[in-house]
């Protein structure tokens, strides 16, 4: 037995048993090991960044990490973007990064780098393995790490670490610390500052407060006490539809953030930090919260917030039969009809959104109604990057899909995005999953148009022009996905948007479809 082999069986052992991988030379070893363990189910990413995006994706539908396979440093670097993502996720993840071996750093071969300072800012915990002999302690403290609190870990696997023979190895389940009891008296002064402020306290839930479950003690405390109830701007995992507590999504324009959360003396936070503007603008303030405005944690990431809910509830004398207010039928509004609009998309999606599909967006501005329309739509999980790295929507739908082979994944993806990550079609294709990719074509970096206006330009010149739209020459999307083997059609009208939105839900299997706006 080598170094390979121990590190696939501690995964295993701990139901680590699907590994997304992009290898080259220095994993070789471990490319052979995985073929020895037919449990391991083992996904070809053409890029790394779709490789670290589907990892994203399964962890945050699954609440486990996946392995990655990630060949020296510059195939890391390649992953990174979506390792950024999926840190802002909270996601677990466990990147398996090869290297030469350690007696031949010192020759400074061509792909020598440093692995460790790379994986540092986009990891929780990072680890070199020191030889054969420390492969299984180290991949059991990286699993450890990527639980408690779930989080990205990185652990390098030097080549003769990973040939190098063991001896007998004891495997079996890494013992994970409980969370941390309820902090009982940071629930009694937040119960006492929603008394203090009467219909001036905010809640922001993240996390698995962010479950249908922890919502609806959410949705209790927030009728009975008169708290509103707001998510972040850029969601990690929500649980949306009908018959389920929707909160308010924080909006990504600093005027309309502040102007929402204007009135809020207390914000209490579960699971998630406070909020704050995305970026700098002349003359704007960066926090969301007015001066002045108490900002409380009830639970922080890695605590029991389902728990913490519960207790604050208790606290504010709230029955668990408190009435809440759910969304329940569609705004009256007529089909959309003619031209394709983005509106029109949002609406039709979320009218024929299956039951338990999962929403992956990244259409950035083009589906920003459909998050409200969601709240009406069939019960489903939700999910976007949160760490403003675009290209991550087609790896994580991937992952998804992986994730929940009997669920229905649905891609909002901008076209600008897509094209980070436009490989991972082909692993949807190679793997024959159930996604349906909806592409935004609206031909330029729309978000970065208003971004210009936001930073006082009024007009832009054709330089400018020339960096934010994607035209000349126009892409094409349904070539493009039918070269990677995922079947496409085009609409640019209403009609023909919903005819193949229709065929593409009625049947399993990935499909591609260009709206042209």
């Amino acid at each position: 037995m080598n170094g390979a082999d121990v590190l696939c069986d501690v995964l295993l052992a701990n139901d680590v048993t699907v590994c997304f991988a992009n290898p080259g030379t220095s994993e070789m070893h471990f490319v052979a090991a995985l073929d020895r363990k037919q449990q391991m189910r083992c996904v070809l990413g053409l890029f790394e960044g779709v490789v670290t995006g589907a990892a994203d994706g399964y962890a945050r539908m699954t609440d486990r990490p996946a392995a990655t396979l990630l060949h020296t440093g510059p195939g890391l670097a390649n992953g990174l973007a979506n390792m950024h993502n999926a840190r802002r996720a909270l996601s677990p993840m466990i990147n398996i990064v090869g290297d030469h071996a350690s007696y031949h750093l010192p020759l400074d071969a061509p792909l020598t780098s440093d692995i460790d300072g790379l994986a540092a800012p986009m990891s929780n915990w990072v680890r070199r393995i020191g030889g054969p002999d420390d492969v299984a302690p180290a991949t059991e403290a990286a699993l450890r790490a990527s639980l408690t609190p779930p989080g990205v870990t990185t652990l390098i696997l030097p080549a003769d670490a990973a040939w190098g023979e063991v001896g007998a190895v004891s495997v079996g389940k890494v013992r994970l610390a409980p969370p941390p009891a309820v902090d009982m008296d940071a629930v009694r002064k937040i119960a006492a500052a929603i008394r203090a402020a009467p219909g001036r306290a905010g809640m922001v839930v993240r996390g698995k407060a962010a479950r249908a479950d922890a919502l609806a003690i959410a949705g209790q405390i927030s009728t009975g006490s008169d708290v509103r109830l707001f998510s972040e701007v850029l969601i990690a995992r929500m649980q949306r539809g009908r018959g389920r507590v929707a909160p308010t999504r924080i909006p990504y324009p600093v005027d309309a953030a502040t102007a929402l959360l204007g009135d809020v003396d207390v914000l209490i936070l579960v699971g998630g930090k406070e909020p704050v503007a995305f970026f700098a603008y002349p003359g704007k303030p960066g926090r969301l919260v007015r001066e002045g405005c108490q900002v409380l944690t009830l639970a922080a990431h890695g605590d029991d917030l389902h728990a913490a809910l519960e207790a604050l509830r208790d606290e504010l004398g709230i029955k668990p039969s408190q009435q809440q207010v759910f969304a329940t039928a569609f705004p009256n509004e007529a089909t959309p009809n003619g031209k394709l609009t983005e509106d029109a998309i949002a609406l039709s999606v979320a009218r024929k959104l299956p039951m338990d599909a999962i929403v992956c967006d990244e259409a950035i501005t083009s589906a920003r109604r459909f998050f409200a329309l969601s709240a009406f739509a069939a019960p489903h999980d939700y999910m976007m990057g949160t760490g403003g790295s675009i290209g991550g929507g087609i790896p994580m739908a991937t992952g998804a899909a992986i994730a929940c082979p009997d669920r229905k994944v649905i891609n909002l993806e901008a076209d600008g995005s897509g094209m980070y990550t436009v490989q991972g079609l082909w692993t949807q294709a190679r793997e024959d999953l159930d996604v349906v990719t909806i592409v935004f074509a609206n031909r330029t970096y729309a978000i970065l148009h208003g971004e210009m206006k936001n930073v006082g330009v009024g007009a832009i010149g054709e330089n400018a022009r020339r960096m934010l739209d994607l035209d000349l020459p126009t892409l094409d999307w349904v070539s493009l996905a039918k070269g990677m083997g995922v079947e496409a059609a085009r609409a640019d009208t209403c009609e023909r948007f919903d005819a193949l939105l229709d065929s593409a839900l009625s049947r399993r299997g990935p499909f591609l479809i260009e709206a042209v706006l």
